[in-house]
Parts: C-alpha cells; sequence; structure tokens
C-alpha cells in the first residue's frame, strides 16, 4: 500500500472526498482515490446522531472495520475532538484499519489533544484541524500559532476549513512548515487552483453528504407530493453497483 505520508505534496494535493459508510468508500474508491476519508458530519448524520462528538465510540471503529473491509488504499478517520478519551479513541481506529485520523480543537487551542494521540499512535498521520475561521476564532495569527503548537505536539499536517480565499490560503502554506489542508466545495476555488497555491490535501469534508442527503429529501417530497420520481434520473444502475460491492467484497483480505 502507499504511504499515506507520500501522498501529501504541495502542489499534487491529495483529494478526498469524505465518505461515511462502506458504500460510499467502495465507490470512492473505484473513481480512482488514493485515499479514503471519513467526515464526522456524515457518520453522525447516517447513524441518526447531530454532528459533534455525538456518536458513540463502538460505532465509529465499526465504521471504518466496514470500510477497511472493502478498500485497499489508505484510510484516514475524523474522529472529531476524540470522543473524550482521545488515546483510546486512536488506538481503537487504529486497529480498526486507519492510517491517519483528524483531530479537531473548536473556540481554543488543544495542544494536548495531539500530543495524546500522538502517544497513543506513533505511526498515523495526525491532521491537527483549526477550526479559527470555521468558528470565527480567530484570523490568521491565531491560526499561525495553533499550528505551531500542534506541530510541536506532534501533528504530520495542518487543516484549516473555513478559508478558500487565496491570499489567505497562500500565506497559510507558506507560513506553516508542514501539509497545509483545506475544505473545498461550490463557490471555493478549484482544485487545480488550491494546486496552485501549494495546498497538499483538500477535503470535501461533509458537502457529500449533505448532497446526497438533499436528494433523499427531494425524493421524498416529490414522492409524497406530486407522485413523480423525477429526482430519482441518472440514478447508478443496481448491476453496476452490485457487480461494484461484489468485485470489492473482499477488500484488503
Amino acid at each position: 500500500m502507499t504511504d499515506f505520508r507520500d501522498l501529501h505534496v504541495p502542489g499534487n494535493p491529495l483529494v478526498l472526498v469524505n465518505v461515511w459508510d462502506a458504500g460510499g468508500a467502495r465507490i470512492v474508491e473505484n473513481a480512482g482515490a488514493a485515499a479514503i476519508a471519513t467526515t464526522s458530519a456524515g457518520v453522525a448524520w447516517g447513524l441518526g446522531y447531530p454532528d459533534g462528538d455525538a456518536v458513540d465510540l463502538d460505532d465509529a471503529v465499526a465504521l471504518v472495520e466496514r470500510i477497511a473491509r472493502v478498500v485497499s488504499v489508505p484510510i484516514t478517520a475524523d474522529i472529531e475532538k476524540g470522543y473524550g478519551d482521545v488515546a483510546g479513541t486512536v488506538r481503537r481506529i487504529r486497529a480498526a484499519g486507519a492510517v491517519g485520523v483528524n483531530i479537531e480543537d473548536g473556540a481554543t487551542a488543544q495542544p494536548g489533544r495531539v500530543a495524546e494521540a500522538r502517544a497513543a499512535g506513533p505511526d498515523l498521520f495526525i491532521n491537527a484541524r483549526i477550526d479559527t475561521f470555521l468558528a470565527g476564532a480567530g484570523g490568521l495569527d491565531e491560526t499561525l500559532e495553533r499550528a505551531a503548537a500542534y506541530l510541536a505536539a506532534g501533528a504530520d499536517g495542518i487543516f484549516v476549513p473555513g478559508v478558500t480565499d487565496p491570499a489567505t490560503v497562500a500565506a497559510l502554506v507558506e507560513r506553516i512548515a508542514a501539509p497545509v489542508n483545506v475544505m473545498a466545495g461550490p463557490g471555493a476555488p478549484t482544485i487545480p487552483e488550491l494546486a496552485k497555491l501549494g495546498v497538499a490535501r483538500i477535503s470535501l469534508g461533509a458537502a457529500v453528504a449533505e448532497a446526497a442527503y438533499g436528494l433523499v429529501r427531494r425524493a421524498a417530497e416529490t414522492a409524497l407530493g406530486a407522485g413523480g420520481y423525477g429526482e430519482l434520473a441518472g440514478a447508478d444502475g443496481y448491476g453496476e453497483l452490485n457487480a461494484l460491492f461484489t468485485r470489492g467484497a473482499s477488500g484488503r483480505g
């Protein structure tokens, strides 16, 4: 298997189409993805929970195990704030088959979480998420301070969601001594444009789950309202999907 660290190349970024179930992981791998990443929001919604550390850890671990069964590329798991016991969570997620984790901070810096994750998973790629821009908890200077603290605590990469302004992205890339991960989607610069800025990792985050659940809602409203099926046009066929999952059923074996 390709070393997950080697996939983080400034200017030739790792593109992660975040998933929340084994079926989605198999589809994304089949589309050519070099790695699979989970989305905490999608995972939570798929289990009937709100996003925000509400998922039962057993469920989160089981999901990684299911994904590992059907894909052969590296897996990185979004563990939110660590589900309480960061070290215990990291050990279980690693044993389930992940080679990387995302761990977030929130309104304040949390280098202790990164240090706990590093101690529990010395071989893991730890992507430290900084919520300064996403939560309105600080600007560029605060972000850079947190990034330096997280790298000192053992992080391998820095994830700054909520930033798509090219000048700010370029400043982050220039001033953070590690692979920089941004979250992209509608309205953001294209992947080639972000690559030119030196970004090493691009995540779609919860956007794919939002789009999928939006389709479910529209299909339900149409069927239960006017009685039509228009929202189902363009779906993959039963045979195509069943064949894909049959080929991917053994995963890493």
